[in-house]
């Protein structure tokens, strides 16, 4: 009987496999250290799949360029060329490729200036800094576009989770180096089953977490408690460490990238899609401590909420993928690139 059973199971997981292979399941991407010690990139000519939740919405093929960076377009060294680097919302692996930001700024400038989409998810401010370096270093770029959230000054400490290099320290807000581990041999075993790419990717199954909520009885007053800065209260404490975190993080990514610095660097800062807040979060404030200092260091910022509000009140039509995916759709990256290429100079 328990033979059966088990024989049973194990049916059912080889179906399941096989049909989710006839699926756009979001496949292996891969990712590591393949290029530099400090970016991480997918391998060169790598390809795979991604697609958004259980029903697999806005499935999409990409590939690895010849550095590893979501692009069929290789990069080379060019002097012209312009990178624009950031984190998902440079990548937008969710659009077609002639939407995604890459894509859209290069249609918008001179046919021969090359634009190289350096955009890394879950990374934040400090990472950015390297794939300047980067950039700068083996492309020979000099103008480039960083395309911030509101978050990533606070992003950029070691443990948010958004760090895959250059972070600094949540104590004393010092620079250090925290990089992710290697998968161990089941993750790399698991990363080519269909099975387990879907419940971890498309459902977002977290075992670990399953696991505390198993034995935690949660209230409603805990389970209703702010959960990020967009929610949370702001104290003069919760102010003060904000601005302090920007002021640091702000200060040390200038100190990384000035010596490669020789062209153009425009930073573009995303916001509420409805434009500044009637009523400012802890989260507001950290955007606007990170802009106040970008510009004290003398970088020339282009702010997207006024452009957003602005399209509000001409049109009805949404700038985000869905009520499910927060990223700018086809429509917001073309009011992001309209913007970032009017300021790009010659």
């Amino acid at each position: 009987m328990l033979a059966s059973t088990v024989a049973g199971f194990v049916v059912a997981l080889l179906v399941l496999e096989v049909v989710l292979r006839l699926l756009p399941v979001s496949t292996a991407t891969m990712t590591g250290y393949h290029v530099d010690p400090d970016i991480l990139t997918y391998p060169a000519r790598h390809r795979w799949t991604v697609s958004t939740g259980w029903d697999l919405r806005n499935p999409q093929q990409l590939r690895g360029n010849n550095l590893g960076f979501a692009s069929d377009v290789d990069f080379v060294p060019d002097t012209g060329a312009v990178a624009l680097i950031g984190d998902s919302y440079v990548e937008a692996s969710m659009l077609d490729a002639r939407h995604r930001p890459a894509a859209q700024l290069q249609a918008r400038l001179e046919p021969r200036r090359a634009v190289y989409g350096m955009g890394t998810p879950g990374t934040a401010l400090l990472d950015y800094a390297q794939r300047v370096r980067f950039a700068r270093e083996q492309l020979s770029v000099r103008d480039f576009v960083v395309w911030l959230e509101g978050g990533d000054a606070r992003q950029a400490l070691c443990g948010s989770g958004n760090v895959v290099s250059r972070c600094l320290d949540p104590r004393t807000l010092l620079p250090t180096i925290q990089r992710r581990p290697p998968p161990s041999a089941v993750q790399r075993w698991l990363r080519h089953s269909a099975l387990a790419q879907y419940v971890y990717s498309q459902l977002k199954v977290d075992w670990r977490r399953l696991a505390v909520a198993a034995i935690t009885r949660t209230t409603p007053e805990a389970a209703a408690s702010p959960a990020s800065p967009r929610a949370a209260p702001s104290s003069d404490r919760a102010i003060e460490r904000a601005r302090a975190v920007a002021d640091a993080a702000v200060d040390q990514f200038f100190r990384d990238v000035a010596p490669h610095l020789g062209g153009q660097l425009l930073f573009v800062v995303d916001g509420q899609r409805g434009g500044p807040p009637a009523r400012p979060t802890l989260a507001d404030a950290e955007r606007r401590f990170m802009i106040e200092r970008l510009r004290w260091h003398g970088a020339e910022v282009l702010d997207m909420e006024p452009v957003y509000a602005a399209h509000v009140a001409r049109s009805g039509w949404s700038l985000e993928v869905g009520p499910y995916d927060r990223h700018l759709n086809a429509r917001g990256v073309a009011l992001v690139m309209d913007s970032v290429a009017a300021r790009l100079r010659p």
